[in-house]
């Protein structure tokens, strides 16, 4: 299974709804809380090509976007091919 990063920030409804679905599916998850970080939320800005909304979520080196990125890809029965790799 690839590695799963996400950026968070605390209070993030989006982010609790993504780490939810994640646990949900037992994928084993980096969680970068950036919320306060200024140093931890420009690499994620960068690493997310600019987006700078919580969460950020990335499959490997792959970046999927936010939570309802990642709830599209599993309601399109995407997401576990792209854990698998």
């Amino acid at each position: 299974m690839k590695p799963v990063t996400i950026y968070t920030r605390p209070m993030c409804p989006y982010c609790w709804r993504a780490t939810a679905l994640l646990k949900k599916k037992n994928v084993n998850f980096e969680e970068i809380n950036a919320g306060f970080d200024a140093k931890l939320r420009a690499e994620m800005i960068q690493r997310a090509n600019g987006s700078s909304t919580y969460p950020q979520i990335f499959i490997g080196e792959d970046h999927i976007g936010g939570c309802d990125e990642m709830l599209v890809l599993e309601r399109d029965g995407k997401l576990d091919g792209m854990l698998a790799g």
